[in-house]
């Protein structure tokens, strides 16, 4: 049954568009909005769209994206033109459509435009702005280099989002940010900075996120011409999940609206996962306004949200309150942090056992869980043979030892690179890159390993030969006792031998089309080519495979240009920042080592290389791989994530493991520094503790009833009285666990499940 409310229409509305439907989690809000397409573009009757025409459908995410286009494609079977993006994808797609009509505003371009991943972009960043690090003018107090430049950048994109112009960062900083942090001038240099790099990126052709998001709202999307394009392509807008967009958003819902286009939206009051991370939920909510009808749906049951959510926020609000146990809660407690990682794990794998619950069927999730923390659990499960996969664990790439190998593997084809090779990594390298990949019902991952640690560190102190040029593995036979080391390990040394000197071969031939194509064919010869990898390690390579591909695919392109003067609206003089062409800023930070002479064909490849692999033993977090197609929650296992994770994945499972209920965390926001003041709330001043404090409750009131509303039957809290560091967890969860029923023995435990 839904409860819906008809507005008056608007008068730009006919026909009781636009639509806005809003109610909790798991209420049904996906299936209205294809309904109401469905009901708009009706099979049956003629096509409202025109010849060419497609209908835009929205998702907050990538991963979402894909479940919502498989979703349409089975209710509407074929028979209506859909476009499903995301808006940051949206953006990008129609700034390098649309770009013949940007030049006019920015002058001409040496080349068309490339984009840049988040790894390119700081790392050209750290360059450009090294004058800037060096004398302090940026420092910021316990701020590292990196945590500098990240959150930097991370003003200009939530002010691209927000549509506020990067011009006006020098004011707005210093007005916004507390004084505590650092002084006014340090903010105000961190503005100007962020407008220098704006224009050299514009002026070598190079595109982020910020700088998109910005020459669309800013210049394209004003554009008549733009608009008209915009609505010939697009017959009308549906959008899923409006709570988790950015403010831009609402400026090209708008054209729609004005132009009398079918607009469907969804709203979740309970969401707003990316409140604090680019998303400004309140301003998008003004929408509501401007729509015909507004319609409600209301709780679903069959979750733990109905009853219980509104009982437990109750509790959690009032730390005198006296809850009493509910039956679908349940505690596990122990002193220290790694007792309760076993315990959780043996109570899982007791319950697959007694066939209570599948593997797929749970979810342990945390408000951050560390990377201890998930390979912990995932080697307990794994031990009792559940399968266990980590939802998008951001981690850096150089903690794969997968990738770890590969790039000690590049130290011995490409030439100059000797010191980027010492001892330990070689041994690794050897070890990993012996393994021979199977299913795992086959054999487990160890059992395919052809060098063992041991025989791995013998082969080192005997064979290894570092040099600055290229390192070298000699032969076995240096060894004087290597008959010792076994025919599987020899063979599988010999081969790799073998292998190294034909790409160093076919390298000096050119039949190696560059380092990209040399790690495709090592994932090919080594760990074939990915299949019976687990999820996590492939993950891993295609990271590292893309953001080679873009890494050389920059670098290429910066070579071929020479980088020409800043024109149009967008050009400023910069000399007070010391960046202009010819100052310390820019030339001496950047040109030198990014633009090197092209007639030199060797030395900048080698520079590349050399530099790539620093960047990611730097430990740089890579941007996710473009989204595979998700797994069967029966192929996934247990999904280890954080709650940020796994809300905004929109995932249910039947049983919850809660993890460190104690921690404070659950408090703190999942947000990028300095948010509030990107927000349509901001009040002009800085802000406060209070402001940041009733943030974070509503936050935890809204996940509280979200993640309730994503469990069907078992919350397992799990809570020990000391955290990692060895400190009391006194969390504002910690009086939920007078509402489970606890236990110290997992066999009563699962008597009473």
């Amino acid at each position: 049954m839904i409860a819906s409310s008809t507005q008056p229409h608007a008068s730009h509305s006919p026909a009781g568009w636009p639509r806005w439907c809003e109610g909790p989690t798991g209420s049904g809000k996906t299936a209205w909005l294809v309904d109401q397409l469905l009901e708009w573009a009706n099979p049956d009757q003629p096509s409202p769209l025109t010849p060419g025409q497609t209908v835009l459908v929205f998702a907050a995410i990538g991963d979402n994206r894909l479940s919502l286009a498989d979703y349409l494609a089975s209710r509407i079977q074929g028979q209506i033109p859909v476009d499903t993006t995301t808006p940051s994808g949206f953006i990008q797609d129609e700034v390098t459509l649309f770009w013949p009509l940007l030049v006019p505003h920015l002058g001409p371009m040496p080349q068309f435009p490339l984009q840049l991943r988040p790894e390119n972009e700081e790392e050209f960043a750290t360059r450009f702005w090294q004058a800037q690090l060096r004398d302090g003018s940026m420092a910021v107090e316990g701020w590292s280099v990196s945590q500098t430049v990240s959150r930097a950048l991370d003003f200009f994109n939530m002010a691209a989002a927000a549509t506020i112009p990067v011009e006006d960062l020098p004011t707005l900083l210093p007005e916004g940010i507390p004084a505590g942090f650092a002084p006014e001038a340090v903010w105000r240099t961190m503005g100007e900075a962020l407008m220098a790099w704006r224009d050299w990126c514009l002026n070598h052709s190079l595109l982020t996120y910020g700088v998109m998001t910005e020459l669309y709202w800013r210049y394209l999307l004003p554009h008549p011409l733009y608009q008209e394009k915009l609505l010939a392509r697009y017959g009308g807008v549906w959008v899923d999940d409006l709570d988790e967009y950015p403010a831009v958003t609402a400026e090209w819902l708008r054209i729609f609206m004005a132009h009398h286009r079918p607009v469907a939206l969804t709203w979740n009051p309970q969401g707003k996962v990316r409140l604090g991370v680019r998303a400004d939920p309140d301003r998008l909510e003004g929408l509501r306004e401007s729509c015909a009808v507004v319609e409600t749906l209301p709780a679903p049951l069959g979750n733990l949200a109905n009853p219980w959510a509104d009982l437990m926020v109750d509790w959690v609000a009032d730390p005198l309150a006296m809850p009493t146990p509910l039956e679908p809660f349940h505690s596990l407690q122990t002193v220290s942090r790694g007792a309760l990682l076993r315990q959780v794990g043996e109570v899982i794998a007791q319950a697959v056992a007694a066939k209570q619950v599948t593997p797929g069927e749970i979810a342990i999730l945390g408000p951050g869980l560390d990377a201890i923390a998930r390979y912990t659990l995932a080697e307990i499960l794994l031990s009792h043979g559940i399968p266990a996969a980590s939802l998008n664990d951001q981690r850096p790439l150089i903690h794969s030892p997968l990738v770890r190998a590969l790039l000690t593997l590049i130290t011995f084809v490409y030439p100059n690179l000797g010191h980027l090779a010492d001892a330990d990594s070689v041994a690794e390298m050897l070890v990993v890159l012996s393994q021979r990949p199977q299913p795992p019902d086959v054999a487990p991952w160890f059992d395919t390993v052809q060098i063992d640690p041991v025989r791995a560190e013998l082969l080192v102190d005997h064979c290894f030969a570092p040099q600055l040029d290229r390192p070298q593995l000699l032969p076995v036979e240096r060894f004087e006792r290597w008959y010792r080391l076994g025919y599987r390990a020899t063979q599988c040394y010999n081969h790799l031998r073998q292998w190294i000197a034909q790409q160093q071969e076919q390298r000096q031939q050119r039949f190696i089309p560059g380092v990209v194509g040399f790690l495709d064919r090592a994932i090919q010869t080594f760990y074939g080519g990915g299949h019976h990898l687990p999820s996590d390690q492939l993950t891993a390579l295609r990271e590292l495979v893309e953001t080679a591909q873009q890494y050389w695919t920059v670098d290429e392109q910066l070579r071929q240009r020479q980088p020409s003067s800043p024109r149009g609206q967008f050009s400023r003089r910069v000399d007070r920042l010391n960046l202009a062409p010819g100052g310390d800023g820019f030339h001496a930070g950047l040109s030198s080592s990014l633009l090197p002479d092209p007639a030199a064909a060797l030395i900048p490849e080698t520079s590349a290389t050399e530099r790539f692999i620093t960047l990611l033993r730097q430990g740089t977090v890579a941007a996710n791989p473009y989204p595979a197609q998700p797994l069967d929650p029966a192929q996934q296992g247990v999904v280890l994530a954080t709650v940020f994770q796994y809300r905004l994945q929109r995932m249910r499972h039947r049983w919850h493991f809660w993890l460190d209920v104690g921690s404070p965390r659950w408090l703190s926001a999942d947000s990028l520094f300095g948010f509030p003041i990107f927000l349509s709330s901001y009040a002009g001043r800085p802000w406060r503790s209070d402001d940041l404090e009733a943030l974070h409750q509503a936050r935890l009131e809204r996940t509280l009833h979200d993640l309730l509303g994503r469990a069907t039957e078992r919350v397992f809290l799990c809570h020990s009285d000391l955290a990692v560091s060895g400190q009391e967890q006194v969390g504002p969860l910690l009086t939920l666990l007078d509402a489970a029923s606890s236990t110290d023995n997992e066999e009563t435990l699962l008597e009473q499940v």
